[in-house]
């Protein structure tokens, strides 16, 4: 049995298919398995650790920074805005950064 729910447009769906053995088996002989891809995890570890420890280096030089001109700093480091955005939502919860609210915007404090 497979459900689909959604909606197409406006109107929403909640479908039910159910399929016996031979119904799944004459399905599988239209599917082609593909060969897993395999991704180099190493190298994109070592490059989101470069990355986060060039975050830290980056707000203790700076003692403490507002969160606009920490974001526009870490989205050049990052290569994006998301990326950026990313890496302010980590340093929210790393033991090492404490964030206030300031009168405009938060400031982010190294307390190492």
């Amino acid at each position: 049995m497979v459900r689909i729910r959604g909606q197409i447009g406006a109107w929403p769906v909640d479908l039910t298919v159910e399929l016996d053995a031979q119904d799944w088996a004459q399905l599988a002989q239209h599917i082609t398995p593909s060969a897993p891809v395999e991704t180099p995890v190493a190298p994109a570890l070592q490059t989101n650790d470069a990355l986060w420890q060039a975050t830290l280096e980056l707000l203790r030089k700076a003692g403490q920074i507002e969160g606009p001109q920490l974001l526009g700093q870490l989205a050049g480091l990052a290569g994006g805005e998301a990326a950026g955005k990313r890496l302010l939502v980590r340093l929210r919860h790393c033991a090492q950064v404490r964030m206030e609210t300031g009168a405009d915007a938060p400031i982010y404090h190294w307390i190492g």
